[in-house]
C-alpha cells in the first residue's frame, strides 16, 4: 500500500523534509508508518496526527492512498 506523509511546522524542521511517499505492508497503523519513515526518531510528545484531514489516534489503521499529516500542537494567545 502507498501512503503520503506530510510534516508541518517544527516537525518539518526536525525531520528535514515536508513530505514523502511510503510503501507499507497492507496492515499498518499511523505509529508503524512513523517508525518506518523515522526509525531513528521517536514521535515527539504531544504530536497531533490527521489521516485524510481528520484527527485520529496513533493506532488508526491506514489504507492505500491515505494522506497522513503530523504536526505539533497549536498554541496561541
Amino acid at each position: 500500500m502507498k501512503i503520503t506523509i506530510l510534516y508541518f511546522a517544527s516537525l518539518r524542521d526536525q525531520i528535514g523534509k515536508a513530505n514523502e511517499t511510503l510503501e507499507l505492508q497492507e496492515t499498518s497503523t499511523v505509529t508503524q508508518a512513523w517508525q518506518y519513515a523515522n526509525s531513528d526518531c521517536a514521535i515527539p510528545t504531544n504530536t497531533l496526527v490527521a489521516v485524510n484531514q481528520n484527527y485520529v489516534g496513533f493506532d488508526t489503521e491506514l489504507c492505500d492512498g491515505d494522506e497522513v499529516a503530523f504536526f505539533p500542537p497549536v498554541t496561541g494567545g
